[in-house]
């Protein structure tokens, strides 16, 4: 019998304030365990996570298995290959199987309905590791970077520039919102978010007291921004308009004389891997502002601490 308890995350906004603080709280203390003492305490000993692959990845994988080790669990890796989902067998058959023997779901899939269908069918959480419409577990160690660094999250304001209609966008805009902070985007006409998305995202802000705001003009967007964010401008599935999608994008690069119009103190973000040249200059990247590899680190330490409040 599935426990009226069970919490999915598929959404970042499928948690609240309080409990995104309370994740961010126990990822600084296993941070520091991990440190100062070498390992963490073996929270998770027993327990094991499947994670399912359709897309291919460096830190999604790496943070979750690793975490999972550190924890005393242990993680199974499901590639394309071995289950062939929607395809081979039904998505509902595969979340009936593998929460009957599994404690966690982890899955990266290119349709956010295949995660959506998982969660439906599984008795044990599933995690959102990325989809075509959010990358929540991303954003838990952007905002957990962005509170390390600017020691608050409530007031800031989060600025991305480049392709809007994006999962990271997506979930950047959402989690800013449930947050209380301020997010704007820059991007072409025809790349904006996704109106759903949007609308969710200014529903909340709107509660919330604080803005979500939609320009063209990646000067507006960083103006005065305490963070400022890119991704990749071709996505995977994204490569068949890899030249139209440069060349579209290409006043949408993130350089000095952007970040120059952010506060003095703003910092950089980018959720990796980055292709210099493009969405942004080696400049900025491997410049002083930049956080990016204190970002992709804390994939893992967020990471533990959901898996934690989820079980």
């Amino acid at each position: 019998m599935i426990s009226i308890y069970m919490r999915h995350f598929l959404s970042i906004s499928d948690l609240s304030a309080k409990e995104i603080m309370a994740v961010f709280s126990s990822a600084l203390k296993l941070k520091k365990q991990l440190k100062q003492v070498g390992k963490n305490s073996e929270l998770l000993k027993n327990k094991t996570l499947a994670m399912i692959f359709e897309k291919p990845s460096l830190r999604t994988r790496i943070s979750f298995e690793i975490g999972m080790t550190q924890l005393g669990g242990h993680a199974i890796y499901l590639g394309p290959s071995d289950i062939g989902l929607g395809k081979r067998e039904l998505i509902s058959d595969v979340a009936i199987v593998t929460s009957r023997m599994a404690d966690l779901i982890m899955a990266r899939t290119f349709a956010h309905s295949s995660i959506e269908e998982l969660a439906r069918y599984s008795s044990v959480p599933v995690i959102n590791a990325l989809s075509d419409m959010e990358h929540p577990c991303q954003i838990l160690a952007d905002y957990l970077t962005v509170l390390e660094k600017k020691k608050k999250l409530k007031g800031l304001t989060i600025a991305y520039v480049g392709d809007c209609e994006n999962n990271v966008t997506h979930s950047l805009a959402l989690g800013a919102a449930v947050l209380s902070m301020n997010f704007r985007c820059a991007s072409p006409k025809g790349y904006e978010m996704n109106a759903v998305i949007s609308e969710k995202a200014h529903k909340i802000a709107q509660k919330n007291q604080t803005k979500i705001v939609e320009v063209h003009n990646p000067a507006d967007a960083v103006r005065g921004a305490d963070v400022v964010v890119t991704d990749t401008w071709v996505s995977m599935g994204d490569e068949a308009e890899k030249s139209e999608r440069i060349k579209t994008l290409k006043d949408y690069q993130v350089n000095q004389g952007l970040m120059k119009l952010a506060k003095k103190d703003a910092i950089f973000l980018h959720c990796l891997p980055a292709y210099r040249g493009n969405e942004v200059t080696a400049e900025v990247i491997d410049g002083p502002q930049s956080v990016v590899f204190d970002e992709a680190e804390n994939r893992l330490h967020a990471q533990k601490a959901l898996m934690l409040f989820l079980l």
